[in-house]
């Protein structure tokens, strides 16, 4: 019977019907179109049935749960393109802070460099303090490499804990116009030929602490660039830092848009094929209702549903 018009016309409509189920993926939307197939075979097969109630059948049933279901692929695919766009934008802002960010590689070449202007500043120090010089000790841009990574890549630490790392005695000082060292300090580092390698950055608000330890023995010092002193550090008191784990600000906020990412990927899958409850308890119960024995029989009398899917379809319901 496929030369007869109305059976062409319910292939195509049950080649709609397959894409919104393979779409969907749900079950009774599965379960619909495997019963129009019966259906429609039902009248393909035996041409002494009135193939005007297949059409019938298209019209009242199949037709409007197709026009309802593109509708909310409509409305979903609108959704999930919102989602994608936040991801694009969350992608694109990762791609730009990995481009402009310091990496770690940087900072480890960099500390390096630190201390070795560290060691011949103290060097240096030593000498106008011997002299009695009130030259200025430091080496250039002293001060660079802490704005540099300070934001990244030193630990925040409270108030109270760098008002205690930075007391000291004053009759205990050596100081010249410029600088400010412990006695005992330039003794040691006499003591070891200035050789001593970054530890770890420190700050609290704009203040910051860069921490030194010396190569050749376990003990540490920090430099104060904002009063330019130098004092021993008692790195016991950062037991409560973990040192070696502290992501940097950078790497927080790239971690957290690819988190960020991942739930929206997840979203966007649950959002492509979601059928809201009111319209899968509708198609239920119009499954329920082709699925009857009797259904050809009374295929006449059910107006009503097809027009409840049309309503919907022209309502804010969705």
């Amino acid at each position: 019977m496929d030369d007869n018009p109305i059976i062409r016309e319910s292939n195509k409509i049950l080649s709609k019907l397959q894409l919104l189920s393979t779409f969907f993926e749900d079950e009774i939307v599965y379960k619909i179109y495997l019963r129009t197939q019966v259906i429609h075979k039902l009248y393909d097969t035996n041409p002494e049935l009135d193939v005007n109630k297949l059409e019938l059948f298209h019209v009242q049933f199949t037709q409007p749960a197709i026009d309802l279901l593109r509708k909310i692929k409509k409305i979903n695919e609108n959704n999930v393109s919102l989602l994608f766009n936040e991801i694009q934008l969350n992608s694109e802002l990762i791609k730009s802070i990995k481009e402009s960010d310091f990496t770690e590689n940087d900072f480890n070449i960099d500390k390096q460099r630190q201390a070795l202007r560290i060691n011949n500043s103290l060097r240096k120090l030593y000498q106008l303090l011997s002299d009695n010089k009130q030259d200025y000790p430091f080496a250039k841009n002293i001060n660079a490499f802490s704005a540099r990574y300070s934001e990244d890549f030193f630990y925040t630490i409270s108030p109270d804990l760098l008002a205690g790392l930075t007391d000291y005695d004053p009759a205990t000082m050596y100081s010249n116009a410029n600088a400010t060292i412990q006695r005992k300090l330039m003794g040691r580092l006499c003591k070891f030929d200035f050789r001593t390698e970054f530890y770890c950055g420190l700050k609290t608000g704009n203040l910051i602490i860069e921490v030194y330890k010396f190569i050749d023995d376990d003990e540490h010092f920090l430099f104060y660039p904002s009063r330019n002193m130098f004092l021993f550090a008692d790195v016991s008191k950062l037991k409560g830092i973990d040192l070696t784990t502290d992501l940097t600000r950078n790497e927080r906020i790239i971690q957290e848009l690819q988190d960020k990412n991942d739930q929206l990927q997840s979203r966007a899958n649950i959002t492509k094929i979601n059928i809201p409850q009111e319209v899968r308890s509708l198609l239920a119960d119009n499954y329920k209702k082709i699925s009857d024995i009797n259904f050809l029989q009374n295929i006449a009398s059910f107006d009503t549903q097809a027009n409840i899917l049309k309503t919907m379809l022209n309502t804010d319901m969705l």
